[in-house]
């Protein structure tokens, strides 16, 4: 029993003597002695101007009519808004977070010395029945998913997460094995869903990293798309800067910009139509200038109100009926990370954005460490799903590591520990990813007719009873690149796209249609309702 071994602060370095001392920027990230920064991907300046939850514009009805016209996009491109946690070291997912089980899904479950190795103790298996009950006190499905009762990201998501807005959440796990300690696991996402329709109307992506991912781990080489490489977003200020709206917001009221602007779009589109600019891309040329100014415009009007990008100004975020406490939000840059990536992706202002998170790597001899940055974790995930139901639109949210861990039994009686097996080392056999689905218009319905179908949807594989993921179990099971191609056919799915994945990725390895049936877990959800 482990009593006395005090807990590393949620925010200090890990040192590991079975570790070579960290010389890469990942490394650094996954031990703790970094920060992972936040990112946002811009295709397009023009990305983060929609807002799906409200109609901002005031233009003209003759400059509205022009906007689509120069691809000015709205409404986050119409799909739902995604947001990744990539968790840098390997953070425990299945067992102790996350139920994971045999063939028949999250609750067929695996041995007593399974479930050991992913850290719960003989007397918190989720196999134990209450003799008073006949249920098991080790089970919650309140988010649909199940998970342990004593999860740290449960814990953290229900503390942020209000109680009437988790009926209408759902998700699914996929365990899959992915290597320890390395960012060029290729988890990350975010190009294919873009490519499948995600848009933002002021960036594309946003993400936690400086990178071509966007994130701690590395996006498929074949989905990489230089043009939309990230823009690193980490803090509210970085938000509020993608925007300039000149000094004429300034010196006059928003209106008599958006009014000023108009005026000199109209003149300047007349005196056009007299020109001949006597070179073969004439109309090239009027409509790139035309469209300049539509698009200037456009920016006074949406976002001349610096309140409409801030975070920090959005009483849903911050403040005494927000998501965070003040206190909160200045305490912690993980919040604040957390809140500005959420401002933009939820809002539609960005298609999709990933939210690294550094020091996972806890396998430190202890359970405490890892309990107290899971916790965290959750509180982040269970932010977003809140944010996404006060503005009222529907979110998919996935959460990934590279590699994961193992525990030899010992415990940790601290409190922090809660009685539970200390994480001593790697153990990529052990990973999985989950995704959480949030729907305004009711619960994500499972695919299948009856619970053991459903059942084997929200688990796509499944684990060995030692607790190893089965690898032949899906494609996807021991295939990073693989995964990636799985979570973004669920992502279609929700939009009842699937049928569509084979032509956007023609070289893709998920097999044939009914196979790719099997890889996907809920039925299609339509603008928040359900189809």
């Amino acid at each position: 029993m482990m009593k006395n071994k005090h807990t590393i602060g949620v925010d200090a370095p890990l040192y590991h003597a079975c570790h070579a001392k960290p010389v890469t920027r990942r490394d650094f990230i996954a031990q703790g002695f970094m920060a992972g920064m936040g990112t946002a991907m811009s295709g397009s300046v023009l990305s983060l101007f929609a807002n799906p939850g409200s109609a901002h514009a005031t233009l003209s009805s003759d400059l509205e009519a022009l906007k689509s016209n120069c691809g000015i996009a709205t409404q986050g491109a119409g799909k739902i808004p995604f947001i990744v946690f990539d968790l840098a070291g390997g953070a425990n997912i299945s067992g102790s977070n996350v139920l994971v089980g045999g063939r028949g899904g999250q609750l067929d479950f695996l041995s007593t010395a399974g479930y050991s190795k992913l850290g719960l103790p003989g007397d918190t298996v989720p196999s134990i029945a209450n003799p008073d009950t006949g249920l098991s006190d080790f089970i919650n499905t309140e988010l649909g998913l199940a998970f342990h009762s004593d999860s740290a990201f449960l814990r953290g998501i229900q503390d942020k997460l209000n109680v009437t807005n988790r009926a209408n959440v759902n998700g699914a796990v996929i365990p899959a094995r992915s290597e320890n300690d390395t960012g060029n696991n290729p988890h990350n996402p975010m190009y294919g869903i873009n490519k499948s329709g995600s848009d933002g109307s002021l960036l594309t992506l946003i993400g936690s990293r400086n990178s071509e991912s966007g994130g701690n781990s590395m996006a498929p080489a074949a989905m990489l798309d230089a043009s939309k490489r990230p823009t690193k977003i980490d803090r509210p200020s970085d938000v509020t800067g993608l925007v300039d709206t000149g000094d004429l917001v300034g010196l006059l009221s928003q209106q008599d910009a958006v009014a000023v602007m108009e005026s000199i779009q109209r003149i300047s589109a007349m005196k056009l139509g007299k020109v001949n600019t006597q070179i073969t891309s004439d109309d090239v040329l009027k409509d790139l200038v035309n469209c300049g100014y539509v698009k200037s415009a456009d920016i006074a009007d949406r976002f001349g109100d610096p309140s409409s990008l801030n975070p920090q100004l959005d009483s849903n975020i911050v403040g005494e009926n927000g998501i965070f406490t003040q206190a909160e939000f200045d305490a912690d840059r993980e919040f604040r990370k957390t809140a500005s990536t959420m401002k933009l992706v939820i809002n539609g202002f960005a298609g999709a954005g990933t939210i690294t998170m550094g020091g996972f790597d806890y396998h430190t001899g202890d359970r405490s460490t890892g309990e107290v940055r899971d916790l965290r974790a959750g509180r982040c995930m269970g932010a977003c799903l809140e944010y996404a139901a006060r503005v009222g639109v529907p979110l998919m949210m996935y959460v990934c590591s590279d590699g994961s861990v193992a525990s030899n039994g010992m415990i940790d009686d601290s409190m922090d520990g809660r009685g539970k097996g200390v994480w001593t080392g790697d153990n990529s056999s052990t990973a999985a990813s989950f995704f959480l689905v949030y729907n305004p218009g009711g619960t994500p319905q499972l695919i299948g007719a009856n619970p053991d179908a459903q059942a084997q949807h929200q688990q796509i594989g499944y684990m060995r009873r030692d607790a190893s993921v089965e690898t032949a179990a899906t494609p996807a099971a021991n295939n990073v690149n693989l995964l990636v191609e799985t979570v973004i056919l669920n992502y279609m799915a929700l939009h009842g796209e699937q049928g569509n994945f084979a032509s956007l990725f023609p070289q893709n390895g998920l097999g044939n249609a009914a196979l790719m049936d099997r890889l996907t877990a809920f039925e299609p959800i339509v603008n928040g309702v359900m189809a």
